[in-house]
């Protein structure tokens, strides 16, 4: 008994210390694949990234995107971002648990989307995947979704809120949010919801309505922002990729790498937009009428390729992903391919740099910064 008792504790060592080693051997590969990720370069000056015109470089392949990560660390006390020449900046409010969106109501109050991404189902192991759950980590994009929606008011206009007060909570992954009349739509990771709003109100107890579902699922790409129509009657909303260059199977990216429209009369969904590999920061033009969105291109070609981009968003149009980018630059990694879909593919407006992560854009209409900000994209 005693022998068969050591032998079983002789196993139980044994396969703690190959576990162990499995443990460090992963850790290694993470350090190395983290160390090469960090010395592929750009080639491409930084300018020649922007543009209506973008150099667009062979591709460089590679197994992992490219990254230089920048550690997750608050602002000093006291320190502010330096500010262009003739304007100042100073700390609107603090203290957030993720801030990902703003929205300014009409009546200047403020509405902060204190959010993350949800829980992913259940995959299996793979080391690639681990690897970039460290990289998230250590950027601080993998702290648990706050689900709320804060509210904080400057009431005296000497831009420093004074009031701050949780407006939504119990939410499921928050960001875009739209008010039209009396009612605040919000974009969950999942569903856009609604409710009922009260100019002046510092928070809503009312239950939310579900208006339509979103693509959930895998969530990939989880933000979805929205935007109402001029008009009223429609919402848009967008909706990221699945995949890099769908690699997960084009079955799971149905209504996805998109801009959505939904009749809010019949609250019904339709294609818009297609080929926007995660779109977001819906706009109108203020002297087009036309509406824009900024993009996040596909990773692994290399630290020169692909810009992301702001655009216009034609009825209809098709921008490419994930069979080509910038027009009829083909993506060899995608399989099948799609050269039908690819000879009609819409060349983005204007180029944002590559892996610039571009998340949001707006148009100044107003006059504080003076005239040579009119009508300019921010």
């Amino acid at each position: 008994m005693r022998q068969d008792f050591i032998g079983s504790e002789q196993v139980a060592v044994k396969r703690i210390l190959i576990a162990i080693l499995i443990l460090a051997v992963l850790a290694i590969l993470a350090a190395v694949a983290v160390f090469f990720m960090s010395r592929e370069e750009a080639t491409v000056p930084v300018e020649e990234g922007y543009g209506a015109n973008p150099t667009l470089p062979e591709p460089n392949q590679t197994l992992i995107p490219t990254i230089n990560i920048a550690p997750a660390s608050p602002w000093p006390e006291g320190m502010t971002p330096t500010p262009a020449p003739g304007f100042a900046v100073n700390e609107y409010a603090g203290d957030f648990d993720h801030p990902r969106w703003l929205h300014v109501l009409p009546n200047g109050d403020v509405l902060v989307a204190e959010t993350n991404r949800p829980p992913k189902p259940e995959e299996e192991f793979n080391l690639r995947g681990w690897i970039m759950g460290l990289v998230l980590t250590r950027a601080g994009a993998e702290v648990p979704s706050a689900n709320r929606i804060t509210l904080v008011r400057d009431a005296d206009g000497d831009g420093v809120a004074e009031t701050r007060s949780p407006f939504l909570e119990g939410l499921n992954s928050p960001f875009g949010m739209a008010l039209l009349n009396d009612t605040l739509y919000v974009a969950n990771a999942d569903a856009i919801v609604a409710f009922p709003y009260t100019d002046g109100a510092t928070s809503i107890d009312a239950p939310g309505e579900k208006i339509v579902d979103l693509p959930a699922g895998r969530n990939h790409h989880w933000t979805k922002d929205i935007i109402a129509s001029p008009d009223g009657t429609k919402l848009y909303a967008t909706v990221g990729s699945n995949s890099n260059v769908g690699e997960n199977g084009m079955e799971e990216e149905e209504n996805r790498a998109a801009v959505l429209e939904i009749d809010l009369a019949t609250r019904q969904t339709r294609l818009f937009a297609s080929g926007l590999r995660n779109p977001n920061g819906l706009s109108w033009h203020p002297a087009t009428g036309e509406l824009w969105v900024v993009v996040n291109e596909r990773d692994e070609i290399g630290s020169d390729l692909v810009p992301d981009y702001m655009t216009s968003v034609r009825e209809g149009g098709f921008y490419g992903w994930p069979y080509s980018y910038f027009g009829q630059h083909v993506d060899t990694r995608v399989e099948p391919q799609r050269p039908d879909l690819v000879e009609k593919a819409i060349v983005p407006d204007y180029a944002l740099g590559a892996h610039t992560a571009s998340l949001g854009l707006t148009f100044y209409d107003a006059d504080l910064f003076g005239p040579q900000f009119a009508g300019g994209a921010f």
